[in-house]
């Protein structure tokens, strides 16, 4: 048995639950020199479900990685540098 189709309004509500349910969080990988001496952005990325998109700031290449914890260990480089997650909106 079919179902009628939805008004405009509810298949918008549709949508916007389907948007919210499937939206990745935001982040910034952070690197830091010293005891609060100097800090950057140097990649943003998005986290899935499944996996993490990350996009260095300036140049770099994109990498898809299984978590955006993985990414600390390709920013966390040595000389005094390390890296961190921040996560925007939480």
């Amino acid at each position: 048995m079919l179902l009628p189709p939805l008004g405009h309004d509810e298949y918008a509500t549709l949508l916007a639950e389907v948007v919210a349910e499937s939206m990745p969080r935001l982040f910034a990988v952070v690197q830091e020199v010293g005891d609060r001496e100097d800090g950057w952005v140097a990649a943003w990325g998005l986290a899935f479900d499944d996996r993490a998109e990350v996009v260095p700031y300036g140049r770099g290449v994109r990498m898809s990685l299984p978590s955006a914890e993985n990414a600390l260990r390709y920013f966390g480089r040595g000389g005094g540098v390390r890296a961190s997650l921040h996560w925007i909106g939480s």
